[in-house]
Order: structure tokens, then sequence, then C-alpha cells
């Protein structure tokens, strides 16, 4: 009984002081860290045991597979050499700088030993370090580097410590390191790819939610404990079979299994990443107490600590800076966000619970845990407390909604005219006109509020924005009659849970709003790999763009309201988009022929050809 409440006590706290971490703007796992560290001097609270194979066994491999399961395949592949430079160099190199910095400042500490520490102290954190990268803003390239680093480091990481604790014990040679590390690397990546040639198969066949859902909580533990048990590596195992199964969720499962494996997941990511920081700040009293009971001196252990962790941030600012140019393996980033990721090695639970595998008979052991802990608070409050600041004090561009917007819109506009096509091609004589009617206008509908998105945010209420307003209040009263009918009997509760079920998934598909614009973005341009260019893009002129107050010229006539305007590149009209009622700039395409347009909203410089149906940028 004892142990639930404490349990339900925890999970409060979790969920209070997260609350409070995002109202305050600050990173949630150090708040935790800190409330930990806090409670435990705290009488009457205890202090449980934060055993290694706790972490590295039950909480390690779904934590990686939820982030692999999340993280984009492409994006991964595309940013390989960067991960990989970061991921398995860098924490090579950081394992042997700290080994000889630690056999330095402690007399007769062998450098195994200290190699040993330097891969504890090597991996940073992912949740850490996105945590702060998402709040402020960052560039999304630099948090893909970042979460693609902290899927594969920890591999490299306790790799690199396997062989440094035989290595105390005995001789181990270079070329059996390095044939450990490639056979625990390729052994892992085959245990990953057989999981997901298993798996994916089999959720096709699953068409319940629910038993899908707990199929995927297996899939963590069905990798890694296989692969482990014959020395490869489980956590590359866990992470190749969540990068493969996430890829190809969206072709073996149904709409509804992935919003709620999702959703099930993303309660089980946030109670286990934040209860373990929330842990980690428990543990200071049992570590203050073993490195009592060692009679290294004070200074030396302070000495240590402070110079390990000096080590880290040193070793990954120059790693960062002299392979940044390197084919291949370089950041493809500017210095200023190759200063952000270099300072954005926050540690966490990984090298705690490492350093606790240490085993006694290595010496200075207490002390070795001590430091390892202290690498982790220094990280996160000295670097996660002003990784916002450095940011900001970059100036580095943070991702622009309307640029988003902009994407999908293009998207959505390309999945128009499939479904469109296809519902002529399949429609068949005695297919109702009304039907096909509606079907084309859903389509178009979509559509239209994919780039509704795209308008500047201080603009008035949209069409689709006005729809949700005035939708949600109905789905409010549509929900109260059902529970009216509900308590006054006469319906089954299958009825009533159904009927409810149908309005919350409608109510959970409306938006009512907008994020707003960067005011530092700069001009909307289409983003990268979506924009094209056709020969009347290429010839298009750029005409002035009319002073304000900009209107739709046939909107003006008629005394009708636009939605976002539109200027022709060929002879200056403006006109409103489809988007609006009257579609003036569609119909002057369609008596003029002039095939390109612009937008002429406020801070968007993309255009459109109306012939070739592509989107571009200015030349």
């Amino acid at each position: 009984m004892e142990i639930a409440i404490w349990l339900v006590l925890a999970v409060l706290t979790v969920i209070a002081f997260s609350a409070l971490a995002d109202r305050i703007r600050i990173s949630a796992p150090l708040l935790l860290m800190v409330v930990g560290i806090a409670a435990s001097y705290v009488p009457g609270i205890p202090t449980p045991e934060l055993e290694p194979e706790i972490v590295l066994v039950g909480i390690l491999p779904p934590l990686l597979f939820s982030a692999a399961y999340n993280t984009s395949f492409i994006d991964f592949r595309n940013k390989k050499g960067s991960i990989a430079s970061l991921s398995v160099g860098l924490v090579i190199v950081t394992s042997v700088a700290v080994g000889v910095v630690a056999s330095w400042l402690i007399p007769g500490l062998p450098l195994a030993a200290g190699i040993a520490l330097g891969a504890v102290v090597a991996p940073p954190d992912a949740v850490a370090a996105t945590a702060v990268a998402r709040r402020v803003g960052m560039p999304t390239d630099v948090v893909q580097i970042l979460e693609g680093e902290s899927l594969v480091n920890d591999a490299t990481a306790l790799t690199v410590l396997r062989s440094a604790i035989i290595a105390i014990g005995g001789t181990i040679t270079a070329f059996q390191v390095g044939l450990s590390f490639v056979l625990a690397a390729g052994g892992g990546v085959l245990v990953g790819l057989i999981v997901a040639a298993i798996y994916i198969p089999l959720r096709q066949r699953i068409s319940t939610p629910t038993f899908d859902t707990a199929l995927s909580f297996t899939v963590p533990y069905v990798a890694f404990v296989p692969a482990e048990s014959v020395h490869a590596s489980g956590v590359i195992a866990v992470v190749v079979a969540g990068l493969l199964i996430g890829h190809r969720a969206p072709t073996v499962q149904s709409g509804m299994a992935r919003l709620t494996t999702e959703a099930n997941w993303r309660t089980v990511s946030f109670l286990l990443e934040n209860i373990v920081f929330l842990l980690i700040g428990l543990q200071l009293p049992v570590l203050l107490t073993a490195l009592a009971q060692d009679d290294v001196p004070v200074t030396m252990v302070a000495a240590l600590a402070v110079g390990v962790y000096a080590t880290t941030v040193v070793v990954r600012f120059v790693w960062v800076f002299a392979t940044g140019r390197l084919p291949g393996i370089g950041l493809r980033a500017d210095a200023r966000e190759r200063t952000v990721i270099s300072w954005a090695g926050m540690r966490g639970v990984v090298t705690l619970a490492a350093a606790l595998t240490l085993p006694m008979s290595v010496p200075y052991r207490e002390v070795l845990i001590f430091v390892a802990f202290f690498v982790v608070v220094a990280s996160l409050l000295v670097q996660g407390l002003t990784l916002p600041w450095l940011v900001r004090r970059l100036h580095l561009t943070p991702p622009d909604p309307a640029r988003l917007a902009l994407e999908e819109a293009a998207l959505m506009d390309r999945l128009a005219a499939v479904g469109v096509e296809t519902l002529t091609q399949a429609r068949s004589p005695d297919d109702p006109d009304d039907v096909v009617a509606r079907l084309t206008a859903r389509a178009q509908d979509r559509r239209n509020a994919a780039w509704e998105r795209v308008a500047d945010p201080t603009g008035g209420e949209t069409p689709v924005e006005a729809y949700g307003r005035l939708r949600l209040h109905m789905l409010r009263a549509e929900r109260e009659a059902v529970l009216a009918a509900r308590d006054a009997g006469g319906y089954t509760d299958e009825a009533i849970r159904s009927v409810i079920r149908m309005l919350d998934v409608e109510e959970g598909m409306i938006d009512p709003s907008r994020a707003p614009r960067q005011s530092d973005a700069g001009e909307l341009l289409v983003p990268e790999g979506v924009a094209g260019m056709c020969a009347h893009l290429v010839d298009a002129v750029d005409l002035p763009v009319p002073a304000a107050p900009v209107a739709c010229q046939g909107c003006t006539a008629e005394g009708t309201q636009w939605v976002h305007l539109r200027m022709c590149l060929t002879c200056g009209y403006v006109g409103c988009c489809d988007s609006s009622e009257r579609e003036h700039a569609d119909g002057h395409f369609r008596s003029t022929g002039h095939p390109v347009m612009r937008s002429v909203e406020p801070g968007e410089a993309w255009r459109w050809c109306y012939r070739d149906e592509l989107l571009g940028n200015p030349q």
C-alpha cells in the first residue's frame, strides 16, 4: 500500500511541476531534478535506490523506441554523417579525454577506469536537450541532429564502458575494442531489422487499435533483450526497429490505430522521462553518504568533478568545430548553430545508470559515481538554464509556423488534385451527383483550410476559423443534449457512448487557434524540396506590390469579403484566392490566361503557376 501511495505522489509531482515548467518556461526535467534534490532532504521522504538494471533494461528501451518511432527516418538518413560524428566519434574521443584527465587528477587511478568514467559521462541526454530546444525555438535541423545523436550515442558509450571494464581486470587491445564495437553495432542493426520485419506485417493484420497499441509496448523489449543476450547492442536494435516501424506505420496501421498508439506512447514517455529525473535528484543523499566512506580528500573529488565536467564541455566544442567542414561527417550548420549544438550537451539518466553498473572492484568507484552525478546536475543547471539565453543571443531563426503552413498547403494542393481525379475515375453512372459534389467540396475545403493557415495571423477571421468557432458551439450543445438524454433514460449505454465518441472525434479535428508567425522570420518563401520552377515562373516579372491598403478589386466592386490576396504578375490585377467565396484570382486566370500570381499578404513572397500547378519562389 505504501508503495502505491508513493507512486501516486510521484506521478502527481511530475504533472504539477511539468505544468509549472510550462508556465514559467523552463525545462521540466531540469525543474524536476531540482525538486528531487530538495525533496531528498525532507524527513520522511524515501530515497528509492536507482537500480541500473531498472533503468537500462526497464526504462531505456521504451524511451528509445518512442523517440525513434517519432523520428523521421528520412531526416535521420539525410543527417547520418552528422549524427554518426556526434554519437560515435565524439563519444569515443570524450571517453578517452576524460580518462586521461581523471587518471591525471587522481594518482593511482588506472587509465581504463578513467575511460570507463568517460564512457559514463560521454552521451548527452535527448530529453533534457530537446525539451529546451523546442521551447526556445531552435532551428529544425539543430533539433533533428540532437535527437538523432541521442538515439545512437548510448550504444557507443555502453560498448566503450563494457570494453573499459574488461580492460580494468585484464588486457584488451585496440583491435579487440574496435571488433567488439563493430560486432555490437552490426548485431544490433541485424536484430532491429529482424524485429521490424516481423512486426510490420503482423501489425498490418491487426485491425483493433487496442490490440495494436498493446503489441507496440512489447517491441522495445523484443528488440533489446535478444540483442543483449548475444552481446549485440540492444540500444541500436531498439532504434533501428523504432525507425523502421514508425516509417512504415502509415502504410500498415489504420488512422485510429495510429492515433491511439501515439496518444498512449506520449503518456508513457512523459511519465518515464520525468519520473526518472525526479529520481536522479533523490539520489544525492545516498551518493554523499557513500562518498563520505572513501578516504579521498574532498579537494581532490571537487577537482575531479569540475575537471571532468569541463572536459566534456571543451571536447564537445572542439569536436563540433574541428569536424564542421569534413566531408561526409561535418555538421551542415553555420557557426551559430554549431555553437548551440556544442552547448546543448546536457547529461541525464543513462549517465547515472551506467555509473551504477561499475563493478565493486573498480578503484575509487564511489568517487566516480559521484562525479557522474555531478556532471549530470552541472550540465542540466549550467547549460540547461543558459541554453535559451544563448539561442536568443545568437539570433537563431526559429521554425516559422507560416512556412510550415505553406508547405502543408502545397502538399494539400497535390492531395486535392489526386483525390478529385480518383473520384472522377472511380465514380459510376449510378453514383448520385450530390454525393460526388459533396466529396469534391470536402476535398476543396481541406485544401482551402490549409491555404487559410498561411495567412497573416493579424488578419481577420477566415471562413475555416469561423466554421471551427461555430461548430464547437454546436458540438457542445449536441453533447449536452446527448447527456440529457442519457440522464433521462430510454437509450442504451452503447448508443450513448457511440454518439459521444463521434462528437469527440469531430471536435478533435477542429483547431480553433493559429500559432503566431515569428516576426523576424523574413519573407515567407516555399521550403526547399517543395518549391519547383517552370518556364512561367522563371519568366514572371516582379511587379511592385500596390501600396497599402491592398484590396481585392473584384470584391471591392461587388461589395463582398475576401480572404487572401493574390496579384497577377502579368498585369498586376489583385484578387482573392479560392478560399474566398468569389475566387477572383482564379477567375482572372480563367478569363485572361495569365499564368503566374504571387501572394501580396504581408511578409509573403511565394508565387503560384496556374498552368503547371507549381509553387515557386522569386528568382
